[in-house]
């Protein structure tokens, strides 16, 4: 099977599915050359992409950042959400402490980010 061998590949290819891009739509039959080719050229890529630029699982400090954002909380608020006090939410977002598992579940709940996150599963 073909594959992407260098970057410059890769900018062409990708390139390539920009131009595909612009002349198909949701109703471009599945059986025309364009998405044929669309296709190809998009598992090309997502196979050298995880290769070449894999994403790592965030960590519990950026998940924590994330969902503060998302709730509009500071550091105050999600101390007071899960009573504790502002130093040890500190600990927990810089990483310098993991949660114990009480604090984790409370995390969890009170968040609404997956156990397994969480516990680091």
């Amino acid at each position: 099977m073909a594959q992407i061998k260098s970057e410059k590949q890769y900018e062409v290819i990708m390139q390539r599915i920009e131009e595909l891009l612009l002349v198909t739509d949701d109703n471009t039959p599945i059986d025309s050359k364009e998405i044929i080719e669309l296709e190809m050229l998009s598992d090309l890529v997502e196979e050298y992409e995880l290769e070449h630029y894999p994403i790592g699982t965030p960590s519990l400090p950026d998940v924590i950042k994330l969902r503060m954002y998302e709730m509009n909380l500071t550091q105050e608020k999600l101390a007071e959400m899960l009573g504790l006090s502002q130093s040890r939410i500190s600990d927990y977002l810089t990483g310098k402490t993991e949660p114990t598992l009480k604090v984790a579940r409370a995390i969890s709940k009170q968040l609404n980010i997956d156990p397994g996150i969480v516990l680091g599963a």
